[in-house]
Protein backbone atom coordinates (compact mmCIF):
# COMPACT_ATOMS: atom_id res chain seq x y z
CA UNK A 1 0.00 0.00 0.00
CA UNK A 2 2.87 2.36 0.76
CA UNK A 3 4.29 1.87 -2.73
CA UNK A 4 0.83 2.36 -4.24
CA UNK A 5 0.32 5.65 -2.43
CA UNK A 6 3.80 6.85 -3.44
CA UNK A 7 2.72 6.41 -7.04
CA UNK A 8 0.50 9.48 -6.59
CA UNK A 9 2.98 11.67 -4.69
CA UNK A 10 4.92 14.33 -6.55
CA UNK A 11 8.73 13.98 -6.66
CA UNK A 12 8.77 10.25 -6.03
CA UNK A 13 10.31 7.76 -8.44
CA UNK A 14 7.02 5.90 -8.39
CA UNK A 15 5.11 8.96 -9.59
CA UNK A 16 7.63 9.69 -12.34
CA UNK A 17 7.39 6.10 -13.48
CA UNK A 18 3.60 6.15 -13.40
CA UNK A 19 3.47 9.30 -15.53
CA UNK A 20 5.97 7.79 -17.94
CA UNK A 21 3.77 4.73 -18.44
CA UNK A 22 0.73 6.91 -19.03
CA UNK A 23 2.66 9.08 -21.46
CA UNK A 24 3.86 6.18 -23.60
CA UNK A 25 0.36 4.75 -23.65
CA UNK A 26 -1.08 8.04 -24.84
CA UNK A 27 1.47 8.42 -27.61
CA UNK A 28 0.76 4.87 -28.82
CA UNK A 29 -2.97 5.50 -28.61
CA UNK A 30 -2.91 8.46 -30.99
CA UNK A 31 -0.87 6.94 -33.82
CA UNK A 32 -3.79 6.53 -36.21
CA UNK A 33 -4.98 10.14 -36.18
CA UNK A 34 -3.73 11.21 -39.62
CA UNK A 35 -6.06 11.15 -42.61
CA UNK A 36 -4.39 10.80 -46.04
CA UNK A 37 -4.22 14.59 -46.38
CA UNK A 38 -2.83 15.08 -42.89
CA UNK A 39 -5.88 16.40 -41.05
CA UNK A 40 -6.75 14.61 -37.84
CA UNK A 41 -9.46 12.01 -37.57
CA UNK A 42 -11.58 12.05 -34.42
CA UNK A 43 -10.46 9.03 -32.39
CA UNK A 44 -12.78 6.53 -30.79
CA UNK A 45 -12.63 4.49 -27.60
CA UNK A 46 -9.57 2.44 -28.59
CA UNK A 47 -7.89 4.94 -30.90
CA UNK A 48 -9.70 3.80 -34.04
CA UNK A 49 -10.50 6.77 -36.31
CA UNK A 50 -14.17 7.69 -36.50
CA UNK A 51 -14.09 8.66 -40.15
CA UNK A 52 -17.72 9.77 -40.20
CA UNK A 53 -16.91 12.69 -37.88
CA UNK A 54 -15.41 16.03 -38.87
CA UNK A 55 -11.63 16.42 -39.08
CA UNK A 56 -10.99 19.66 -37.23
CA UNK A 57 -8.11 22.11 -37.47
CA UNK A 58 -7.62 22.54 -33.74
CA UNK A 59 -7.30 18.78 -33.19
CA UNK A 60 -4.82 18.49 -36.07
CA UNK A 61 -2.73 21.31 -34.61
CA UNK A 62 -2.80 19.69 -31.16
CA UNK A 63 -1.56 16.44 -32.64
CA UNK A 64 1.32 18.23 -34.35
CA UNK A 65 2.20 19.74 -30.97
CA UNK A 66 2.02 16.54 -28.90
CA UNK A 67 3.98 14.44 -31.38
CA UNK A 68 6.62 17.15 -31.52
CA UNK A 69 6.99 16.51 -27.80
CA UNK A 70 6.92 12.78 -28.52
CA UNK A 71 9.80 13.28 -30.94
CA UNK A 72 11.91 14.95 -28.24
CA UNK A 73 11.10 12.07 -25.89
CA UNK A 74 12.27 9.52 -28.46
CA UNK A 75 8.87 8.01 -29.14
CA UNK A 76 9.15 6.02 -32.35
CA UNK A 77 7.24 7.40 -35.33
CA UNK A 78 6.60 10.82 -33.80
CA UNK A 79 8.58 12.75 -36.40
CA UNK A 80 6.51 11.38 -39.27
CA UNK A 81 3.29 12.12 -37.43
CA UNK A 82 4.38 15.74 -36.90
CA UNK A 83 5.07 16.07 -40.62
CA UNK A 84 1.67 14.56 -41.45
CA UNK A 85 -0.22 16.98 -39.21
CA UNK A 86 1.72 19.97 -40.51
CA UNK A 87 0.97 18.79 -44.04
CA UNK A 88 -2.71 18.91 -43.14
CA UNK A 89 -2.37 22.45 -41.77
CA UNK A 90 -0.44 23.63 -44.82
CA UNK A 91 -2.69 21.74 -47.20
CA UNK A 92 -6.30 20.61 -47.00
CA UNK A 93 -7.23 22.63 -43.89
CA UNK A 94 -5.92 25.92 -45.26
CA UNK A 95 -8.27 28.30 -47.06
CA UNK A 96 -6.26 29.46 -50.04
CA UNK A 97 -9.05 31.67 -51.34
CA UNK A 98 -9.94 33.74 -48.29
CA UNK A 99 -6.96 33.14 -46.02
CA UNK A 100 -6.65 31.44 -42.68
CA UNK A 101 -7.75 27.96 -41.71
CA UNK A 102 -11.09 26.26 -41.97
CA UNK A 103 -12.77 25.05 -38.80
CA UNK A 104 -12.34 21.62 -40.35
CA UNK A 105 -13.51 19.26 -43.05
CA UNK A 106 -16.47 16.89 -43.10
CA UNK A 107 -16.29 13.30 -44.29
CA UNK A 108 -16.91 14.50 -47.87
CA UNK A 109 -13.86 16.78 -47.57
CA UNK A 110 -16.01 19.90 -47.68
CA UNK A 111 -14.97 22.79 -45.42
CA UNK A 112 -16.96 23.57 -42.29
CA UNK A 113 -18.23 27.13 -42.22
CA UNK A 114 -16.64 29.95 -40.21
CA UNK A 115 -13.19 30.93 -39.02
CA UNK A 116 -12.35 30.50 -35.33
CA UNK A 117 -9.78 32.32 -33.24
CA UNK A 118 -9.52 29.16 -31.11
CA UNK A 119 -8.36 27.07 -34.07
CA UNK A 120 -5.92 29.72 -35.30
CA UNK A 121 -4.30 29.90 -31.85
CA UNK A 122 -3.58 26.19 -32.05
CA UNK A 123 -2.14 26.54 -35.56
CA UNK A 124 0.35 29.02 -34.07
CA UNK A 125 1.20 26.59 -31.27
CA UNK A 126 1.67 23.73 -33.74
CA UNK A 127 3.99 25.84 -35.90
CA UNK A 128 6.23 26.69 -32.94
CA UNK A 129 6.46 23.03 -31.97
CA UNK A 130 7.21 22.07 -35.56
CA UNK A 131 10.01 24.64 -35.63
CA UNK A 132 11.55 23.00 -32.57
CA UNK A 133 11.49 19.63 -34.36
CA UNK A 134 13.18 21.23 -37.35
CA UNK A 135 10.44 20.72 -39.94
CA UNK A 136 11.52 23.14 -42.72
CA UNK A 137 8.01 24.39 -43.48
CA UNK A 138 7.13 25.14 -39.87
CA UNK A 139 8.75 28.58 -39.83
CA UNK A 140 6.80 29.64 -42.89
CA UNK A 141 3.61 28.28 -41.31
CA UNK A 142 4.27 30.33 -38.18
CA UNK A 143 4.76 33.55 -40.15
CA UNK A 144 1.58 32.94 -42.13
CA UNK A 145 -0.41 32.13 -39.01
CA UNK A 146 0.84 35.17 -37.08
CA UNK A 147 0.21 37.49 -40.01
CA UNK A 148 -3.33 36.21 -40.41
CA UNK A 149 -3.99 36.29 -36.66
CA UNK A 150 -2.71 39.85 -36.34
CA UNK A 151 -4.89 40.95 -39.23
CA UNK A 152 -8.13 39.18 -38.34
CA UNK A 153 -8.24 38.34 -34.64
CA UNK A 154 -5.96 40.56 -32.57
CA UNK A 155 -7.28 43.98 -31.47
CA UNK A 156 -4.34 46.12 -30.48
CA UNK A 157 -6.49 48.83 -28.93
CA UNK A 158 -8.38 46.41 -26.68
CA UNK A 159 -5.46 44.11 -25.96
CA UNK A 160 -7.74 41.13 -26.62
CA UNK A 161 -8.80 38.90 -29.49
CA UNK A 162 -12.16 38.55 -31.18
CA UNK A 163 -13.65 35.09 -31.59
CA UNK A 164 -15.43 34.19 -34.83
CA UNK A 165 -15.65 35.32 -38.45
CA UNK A 166 -17.59 33.94 -41.38
CA UNK A 167 -15.57 31.84 -43.81
CA UNK A 168 -14.85 34.75 -46.15
CA UNK A 169 -13.66 37.11 -43.38
CA UNK A 170 -16.32 39.64 -44.33
CA UNK A 171 -18.47 39.51 -41.18
CA UNK A 172 -17.29 39.27 -37.58
CA UNK A 173 -19.55 37.71 -34.98
CA UNK A 174 -20.53 39.89 -32.01
CA UNK A 175 -19.51 37.19 -29.51
CA UNK A 176 -16.28 37.63 -27.57
CA UNK A 177 -14.93 34.80 -25.45
CA UNK A 178 -12.17 33.94 -23.01
CA UNK A 179 -11.54 30.37 -24.15
CA UNK A 180 -9.98 31.56 -27.40
CA UNK A 181 -8.05 34.25 -25.54
CA UNK A 182 -6.74 31.68 -23.07
CA UNK A 183 -5.29 29.51 -25.81
CA UNK A 184 -4.00 32.65 -27.50
CA UNK A 185 -1.96 33.29 -24.34
CA UNK A 186 -0.58 29.75 -24.56
CA UNK A 187 0.31 30.23 -28.23
CA UNK A 188 1.80 33.72 -27.77
CA UNK A 189 4.05 32.51 -24.95
CA UNK A 190 5.29 29.72 -27.22
CA UNK A 191 5.99 32.25 -29.98
CA UNK A 192 8.07 34.34 -27.57
CA UNK A 193 9.92 31.29 -26.24
CA UNK A 194 10.60 29.59 -29.57
CA UNK A 195 10.81 32.41 -32.11
CA UNK A 196 12.10 35.12 -29.77
CA UNK A 197 9.24 37.49 -30.60
CA UNK A 198 8.90 39.14 -27.21
CA UNK A 199 6.09 41.43 -28.35
CA UNK A 200 3.83 38.38 -28.14
CA UNK A 201 4.73 37.81 -24.50
CA UNK A 202 3.68 41.43 -23.89
CA UNK A 203 0.39 40.76 -25.68
CA UNK A 204 -0.17 37.70 -23.50
CA UNK A 205 0.30 39.94 -20.50
CA UNK A 206 -2.35 42.36 -21.74
CA UNK A 207 -4.87 39.53 -22.09
CA UNK A 208 -3.96 38.25 -18.64
CA UNK A 209 -4.36 41.67 -17.04
CA UNK A 210 -7.95 41.94 -18.30
CA UNK A 211 -8.72 38.36 -17.27
CA UNK A 212 -7.48 38.91 -13.73
CA UNK A 213 -9.45 42.15 -13.45
CA UNK A 214 -12.70 40.45 -14.47
CA UNK A 215 -12.06 37.42 -12.25
CA UNK A 216 -11.37 39.62 -9.21
CA UNK A 217 -14.71 41.36 -9.77
CA UNK A 218 -16.47 37.96 -9.78
CA UNK A 219 -15.02 36.34 -6.65
CA UNK A 220 -12.29 34.73 -8.78
CA UNK A 221 -14.76 33.01 -11.10
CA UNK A 222 -13.76 33.96 -14.64
CA UNK A 223 -16.52 35.34 -16.89
CA UNK A 224 -16.33 33.33 -20.10
CA UNK A 225 -18.65 35.19 -22.46
CA UNK A 226 -18.87 38.82 -23.57
CA UNK A 227 -20.56 41.10 -26.08
CA UNK A 228 -18.64 42.80 -28.89
CA UNK A 229 -17.97 45.73 -26.52
CA UNK A 230 -16.57 43.38 -23.86
CA UNK A 231 -19.55 43.66 -21.55
CA UNK A 232 -19.97 40.47 -19.49
CA UNK A 233 -22.76 38.17 -20.68
CA UNK A 234 -23.28 36.08 -17.55
CA UNK A 235 -26.41 34.34 -18.89
CA UNK A 236 -24.93 33.21 -22.21
CA UNK A 237 -26.05 29.67 -23.16
CA UNK A 238 -28.13 29.22 -20.03
CA UNK A 239 -30.43 27.05 -22.12
CA UNK A 240 -27.46 24.94 -23.33
CA UNK A 241 -25.29 24.71 -20.23
CA UNK A 242 -23.09 21.79 -21.32
CA UNK A 243 -21.89 23.30 -24.60
CA UNK A 244 -18.36 21.95 -25.24
CA UNK A 245 -16.86 25.36 -25.95
CA UNK A 246 -19.32 27.96 -24.63
CA UNK A 247 -20.99 26.52 -21.52
CA UNK A 248 -23.12 28.65 -19.25
CA UNK A 249 -21.62 29.96 -16.03
CA UNK A 250 -18.13 29.59 -14.62
CA UNK A 251 -15.87 26.75 -15.76
CA UNK A 252 -13.59 25.59 -12.91
CA UNK A 253 -11.30 23.87 -15.38
CA UNK A 254 -10.61 27.17 -17.09
CA UNK A 255 -9.92 28.90 -13.80
CA UNK A 256 -7.33 26.19 -13.15
CA UNK A 257 -5.84 26.42 -16.65
CA UNK A 258 -5.64 30.22 -16.50
CA UNK A 259 -3.86 29.88 -13.15
CA UNK A 260 -1.05 27.90 -14.76
CA UNK A 261 -0.72 30.18 -17.78
CA UNK A 262 -0.67 33.27 -15.57
CA UNK A 263 2.09 31.66 -13.52
CA UNK A 264 4.08 30.87 -16.66
CA UNK A 265 3.74 34.45 -17.89
CA UNK A 266 4.55 36.03 -14.52
CA UNK A 267 7.71 33.98 -14.11
CA UNK A 268 8.92 34.64 -17.65
CA UNK A 269 7.86 38.28 -18.08
CA UNK A 270 8.45 39.73 -14.60
CA UNK A 271 11.88 38.39 -13.75
CA UNK A 272 13.11 41.72 -12.38
CA UNK A 273 9.75 43.16 -11.34
CA UNK A 274 9.14 41.15 -8.20
CA UNK A 275 6.17 43.25 -7.12
CA UNK A 276 4.22 42.65 -10.33
CA UNK A 277 5.22 39.00 -10.36
CA UNK A 278 3.91 38.63 -6.83
CA UNK A 279 0.58 40.24 -7.71
CA UNK A 280 -0.01 37.83 -10.57
CA UNK A 281 1.18 34.75 -8.71
CA UNK A 282 -1.25 35.69 -5.96
CA UNK A 283 -4.01 35.95 -8.56
CA UNK A 284 -3.05 32.53 -9.92
CA UNK A 285 -3.41 31.02 -6.46
CA UNK A 286 -6.81 32.66 -5.97
CA UNK A 287 -8.05 31.31 -9.30
CA UNK A 288 -6.89 27.78 -8.56
CA UNK A 289 -8.22 27.72 -5.01
CA UNK A 290 -11.60 29.13 -6.05
CA UNK A 291 -11.95 26.60 -8.86
CA UNK A 292 -11.00 23.63 -6.69
CA UNK A 293 -13.20 24.83 -3.83
CA UNK A 294 -16.18 25.18 -6.18
CA UNK A 295 -15.56 22.16 -8.35
CA UNK A 296 -13.78 19.33 -6.52
CA UNK A 297 -16.18 16.80 -4.93
CA UNK A 298 -18.87 19.48 -5.13
CA UNK A 299 -21.59 16.82 -5.13
CA UNK A 300 -19.92 14.40 -2.73
CA UNK A 301 -18.18 12.23 -5.31
CA UNK A 302 -14.58 12.66 -6.48
CA UNK A 303 -14.03 14.70 -9.61
CA UNK A 304 -14.28 18.29 -10.81
CA UNK A 305 -17.66 19.44 -12.08
CA UNK A 306 -17.77 21.01 -15.54
CA UNK A 307 -19.56 24.26 -14.64
CA UNK A 308 -21.01 26.23 -11.74
CA UNK A 309 -23.25 29.24 -11.44
CA UNK A 310 -21.89 32.59 -10.26
CA UNK A 311 -22.25 31.61 -6.61
CA UNK A 312 -20.23 28.44 -7.08
CA UNK A 313 -23.13 25.98 -7.16
CA UNK A 314 -22.67 23.15 -9.70
CA UNK A 315 -24.72 23.42 -12.90
CA UNK A 316 -23.27 20.63 -15.05
CA UNK A 317 -21.98 17.87 -12.78
CA UNK A 318 -20.21 15.91 -15.53
CA UNK A 319 -16.46 15.46 -15.21
CA UNK A 320 -14.35 16.25 -18.30
CA UNK A 321 -10.90 14.71 -18.66
CA UNK A 322 -9.25 17.98 -19.65
CA UNK A 323 -10.25 19.60 -16.36
CA UNK A 324 -8.46 16.88 -14.39
CA UNK A 325 -5.40 17.18 -16.63
CA UNK A 326 -5.18 20.90 -15.93
CA UNK A 327 -5.71 20.32 -12.21
CA UNK A 328 -2.76 17.93 -12.18
CA UNK A 329 -0.63 20.47 -14.06
CA UNK A 330 -1.51 23.49 -11.99
CA UNK A 331 -1.34 21.90 -8.56
CA UNK A 332 2.19 20.75 -9.42
CA UNK A 333 3.20 24.15 -10.80
CA UNK A 334 1.90 26.03 -7.77
CA UNK A 335 3.70 23.61 -5.48
CA UNK A 336 6.93 24.25 -7.37
CA UNK A 337 6.50 28.02 -7.23
CA UNK A 338 5.17 28.47 -3.69
CA UNK A 339 6.43 25.41 -1.84
CA UNK A 340 3.03 25.07 -0.16
CA UNK A 341 2.27 21.48 0.80
CA UNK A 342 -1.45 21.94 0.18
CA UNK A 343 -0.78 21.92 -3.54
CA UNK A 344 1.22 18.72 -3.29
CA UNK A 345 -1.72 17.15 -1.42
CA UNK A 346 -4.09 18.32 -4.16
CA UNK A 347 -1.79 16.78 -6.76
CA UNK A 348 -1.86 13.46 -4.93
CA UNK A 349 -5.65 13.45 -4.78
CA UNK A 350 -5.93 14.25 -8.47
CA UNK A 351 -3.46 11.53 -9.41
CA UNK A 352 -5.29 8.91 -7.36
CA UNK A 353 -8.58 9.90 -8.98
CA UNK A 354 -6.97 9.68 -12.41
CA UNK A 355 -5.77 6.15 -11.75
CA UNK A 356 -8.99 4.91 -10.18
CA UNK A 357 -11.61 6.55 -12.39
CA UNK A 358 -10.35 8.36 -15.49
CA UNK A 359 -7.56 6.23 -16.95
CA UNK A 360 -8.91 3.61 -19.33
CA UNK A 361 -6.73 0.69 -18.30
CA UNK A 362 -8.29 -1.54 -20.96
CA UNK A 363 -8.35 0.47 -24.19
CA UNK A 364 -5.92 3.31 -23.50
CA UNK A 365 -6.06 7.08 -23.09
CA UNK A 366 -8.40 8.81 -20.62
CA UNK A 367 -12.18 8.69 -20.51
CA UNK A 368 -13.18 12.10 -21.85
CA UNK A 369 -16.51 12.53 -20.05
CA UNK A 370 -18.03 10.99 -16.95
CA UNK A 371 -21.24 11.70 -15.08
CA UNK A 372 -21.60 12.77 -11.44
CA UNK A 373 -21.21 9.14 -10.34
CA UNK A 374 -18.09 8.70 -12.46
CA UNK A 375 -19.76 6.53 -15.07
CA UNK A 376 -18.45 7.00 -18.61
CA UNK A 377 -20.83 8.92 -20.88
CA UNK A 378 -20.50 10.64 -24.25
CA UNK A 379 -23.12 13.36 -24.48
CA UNK A 380 -20.52 16.11 -24.96
CA UNK A 381 -17.28 14.25 -25.68
CA UNK A 382 -17.92 10.78 -27.12
CA UNK A 383 -14.79 8.78 -27.80
CA UNK A 384 -11.31 10.14 -27.14
CA UNK A 385 -10.67 12.73 -29.86
CA UNK A 386 -7.05 13.70 -29.06
CA UNK A 387 -4.32 13.40 -26.44
CA UNK A 388 -3.28 17.04 -25.96
CA UNK A 389 -4.44 17.78 -22.39
CA UNK A 390 -3.61 14.33 -21.06
CA UNK A 391 -0.14 14.17 -22.61
CA UNK A 392 0.85 17.56 -21.22
CA UNK A 393 -0.30 16.48 -17.76
CA UNK A 394 2.34 13.75 -17.77
CA UNK A 395 5.08 16.35 -18.34
CA UNK A 396 4.29 19.78 -16.95
CA UNK A 397 4.56 18.65 -13.29
CA UNK A 398 8.28 17.95 -13.78
CA UNK A 399 9.42 20.73 -16.13
CA UNK A 400 10.23 24.37 -15.49
CA UNK A 401 6.95 26.31 -15.24
CA UNK A 402 8.21 29.51 -16.89
CA UNK A 403 8.96 27.78 -20.22
CA UNK A 404 6.50 26.52 -22.84
CA UNK A 405 6.32 22.77 -22.50
CA UNK A 406 7.59 21.72 -25.95
CA UNK A 407 10.74 23.84 -25.56
CA UNK A 408 11.19 22.70 -21.96
CA UNK A 409 11.06 19.04 -23.01
CA UNK A 410 13.42 19.57 -25.96
CA UNK A 411 15.98 21.31 -23.76
CA UNK A 412 15.24 19.03 -20.78
CA UNK A 413 14.54 22.03 -18.54
CA UNK A 414 13.47 20.16 -15.43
Amino acid sequence: MERESRKYQIDTEENRGFLGQIREGLLRFGHRFAAPGGSSYYLGENGTPWKEKDRETYVTARMAHVYSIGHFLGHEGSGELVKAALQGLRGELKDREHGGWYVGLNQENKPLSGKLCYAHAFVILAATSGMLVGVPEAGELLEEALSLYDLRFWNEEEGLSCDTWNTEFTQMDDYRGMNANMHTVEAFLAVADVAGKEEYRKRAGRIIARTVEWARENQWRIPEHFTRDWAMDLTCNKERPDDPFKPYGATPGHGIEWSRLITQWALSACKEDTKTRGIYLDAAEHLFCRAVSDGWMADGAPGLVYTTDWEGKPVVHDRMHWTLAEAINTSAVLYRVTGKEEYARDYGEFMEYLDEKVLDHSHGSWFHQMDRENRVIGTVWPGKPDIYHALQATLIPYYRPEVSIALAVKENLR
